[in-house]
């Protein structure tokens, strides 16, 4: 598919100034900011920024080796479709746009409620910044299933190679959102993911944990109870709920392979080694880990259990 390289081509050279001037005005704000303000949150880390860009080489490398291979199961599953193409070229784009971003929430959703994905794309989660670059801190083998989420739409009358031009141009909208320098957003806030939203997402507070999924739109979260807005009385805490030990490259891209490896030497049946693999991080057989829904259902009786404490009237008189 010359045509759709050529475009992607144009998209990458369009992009890419872009990105460099908006990231040079966040380095600007960031020492802008008074001292006492950047002792509350981090702000750039040198050794992060380079982390997040090995990070988007590795993915786009091997995004590039297996393209062809991708493409070729696209087009296989395009050859079958039962749904003529929209012929208005307008509705056509706008529909490719809706089903591509509900695709990649449904991928999102599956990345953080199983292991044995989340094992891929913590890597994205694993930074205690949030900045612009942290949207280049790709999940490095992301490149070799995401595909199977774009299998419907290639049924359902999407060229392939409109599909992946149409994921290359929301990329762009899904970087942009990760800065703390835009804040809420008004009426958009109803409708497209925006910073405030993509903040949420990227914290390790336990009413924050796999809210938000959307790439571009907000509306797929606020369906399907997945949506949560951030408070002002709870800023986020960027990063894993459990930090890593060592942050280096083999350490970032395979600390969750090795927890896995952990708890497959355990001697457990393999039934329970595929729930290890298949359930929502920090399942374990006996309880004694806690998953994101686990720990969110706590916070909520924890929350109902001080409401319901009795007031004290003589200490308000």
């Amino acid at each position: 598919m010359p045509g759709t390289y050529d475009f992607e081509d144009l998209i990458l050279k369009l992009s890419t100034p872009f990105y460099i001037c908006l990231i040079g005005l966040e380095i600007f704000l960031t020492h802008k900011t008074p001292h006492e303000e950047l002792a509350k949150r981090p702000a750039y880390s040198l050794k992060d920024t380079l982390m997040n860009a090995v990070l988007m080489l590795l993915n786009g490398g091997i995004d590039l080796l297996f393209r062809a291979a991708y493409v070729s199961v696209l087009i296989w599953f395009y050859n079958f479709s039962f749904v003529e193409p929209i012929a208005n070229p307008y509705w056509y784009w706008l529909a490719l746009f809706l089903a591509e971003d509900l695709a990649f929430y449904t991928l999102h959703y599956v990345d953080h409620h199983c292991r044995l994905f989340w094992a891929v794309h913590v890597t994205h989660h694993s930074s205690e910044h949030f900045n612009l670059t942290t949207g280049f801190r790709s999940s490095v083998f992301q490149p070799l299933y995401r595909f199977i989420y774009f299998i419907p739409l290639a049924l359902v009358g999407f060229n392939p190679a409109d599909i992946i031009v149409m994921y290359s141009i929301t990329q762009i909208y899904g970087i942009i959102v990760h800065t703390e320098y835009v804040g809420k957003l008004g009426w958009l806030e109803y409708i497209f993911v925006t910073p405030s939203h993509h903040r949420v997402h990227h914290a390790s507070n336990v009413q924050y944990l796999d809210k938000n999924m959307g790439m571009c739109l907000i509306v797929w979260d606020r369906l399907f109870g997945t949506f949560q807005e951030e408070l002002p009385t709870e800023p986020p805490r960027y990063g894993l709920t459990k930090s890593m030990e060592q942050h280096g490259l083999g350490q970032t891209v395979f600390h969750e392979w090795k927890a896995i490896g952990a708890d497959f030497s355990q001697p457990v049946d393999f039934k329970t080694k595929l729930k290890y693999l298949f359930k929502a991080p920090g399942w374990s057989p006996d309880g004694s880990r806690e998953t994101s829904k686990d720990l969110q259902r706590k916070l909520a009786a924890r929350v109902t259990a001080d409401r319901k404490q009795p007031i004290d009237r003589e200490y308000i008189s």
